[in-house]
């Protein structure tokens, strides 16, 4: 498949999952089949009152790591940061909290290891949010680099969630996106890059009614791998992330990742990556990232 396909695969599956997912967000499955029945199509609402098409800090801070990988791509935390603290001051509607506050100190400190540290500490040790996975399919997408990518990787995590399980997350959601870039098998790819960790060497077992659809990245992960590998397209894959709802658009976003990068963009549904109100700066970015290997 053309490389190209791929990238935009994964920047717009990221987008449509958070797209399709923010209606859900917050509600039970049994509020969601009450109001919106199996939902398959992007119609805004839910919590955030949103226009169909617009996204949420999920699409927003990937579009923040892309472009300062893009403008610094040997050393790009500065750059992020930069777009990070930019975005935050449009004051969007949604932030995750720990993403929030962490942005907030460095505002004051301009070091993100101490803002990182600093919200770890106050929240207790509670930074292990999926506040960094849902915005780092950039790095895998832009650098050829193995050993680099997981650098980054992990630099982009620790900027915001100081826990090692939400970067250790990145480093193997990026590492599946990696391969699939590079035409590996679907289910060789995921038991690979699982290997013999705990926290999911058990995924592929497990059933529908166990995942836990919550903002714990360890949570968010699982259910993104099993709704890609228990279906063979990309819509029944975000659509499955998405009506787990509790955590929707971010499940489904990172489920989207997977499955776009695996799929190609050609595979997202037109009535989908049509509404994307970003979709402009989205298809920029992939060609942007894509003009770098010819």
């Amino acid at each position: 498949m053309e490389r190209l396909n791929k990238l935009l695969g994964g920047l717009f599956g990221v987008a449509c999952g958070d797209a399709l997912g923010a209606t859900l967000e917050f509600l039970s499955q049994e509020e969601a089949r009450k109001t919106y029945g199996y939902l398959k199509d992007i119609i805004g609402r839910g919590h955030w009152k949103l226009k169909p098409g617009q996204v949420t800090d999920d699409t927003m801070m990937t579009l923040c790591v892309a472009g300062g990988i893009l403008e610094n791509p040997e050393c790009p935390i500065e750059s992020i940061g930069n777009r990070f603290v930019k975005w935050y001051n449009s004051d969007p509607k949604d932030i995750g909290m720990t993403c929030e506050l962490a942005i907030k100190k460095y505002i004051k400190t301009s070091n993100w290891k101490e803002a990182s540290f600093y919200v770890h500490h106050i929240s207790k040790g509670r930074t292990a949010g999926n506040g960094t996975i849902m915005r780092c399919i950039p790095v895998a997408l832009y650098y050829r680099d193995y050993s680099k990518m997981i650098d980054i990787s992990r630099l982009q995590s620790k900027m915001t969630h100081y826990d090692e399980k939400a970067a250790d997350a990145c480093v193997l959601y990026n590492t599946v996106i990696y391969k699939y870039l590079n035409e590996e098998t679907k289910e060789g790819t995921i038991t690979e890059a699982i290997g013999s960790s705990e926290d999911y060497k058990y995924v592929m077992n497990m059933k529908k009614e166990e995942l836990i659809p919550s903002g714990y990245v360890v949570d968010t992960l699982r259910c993104a791998l099993w709704c890609f590998m228990n279906n063979s397209n990309l819509e029944d894959t975000i659509c499955e992330a998405a009506n787990l709802c509790g955590d929707a658009d971010t499940v489904a976003a990172v489920a989207g990742g997977i499955a776009g990068t695996y799929y190609g963009y050609d595979s997202i549904p037109e009535r989908w990556k049509n509404k994307i109100e970003v979709k402009d700066k989205l298809m920029s970015i992939g060609e942007k990232i894509n003009s770098t290997y010819n």
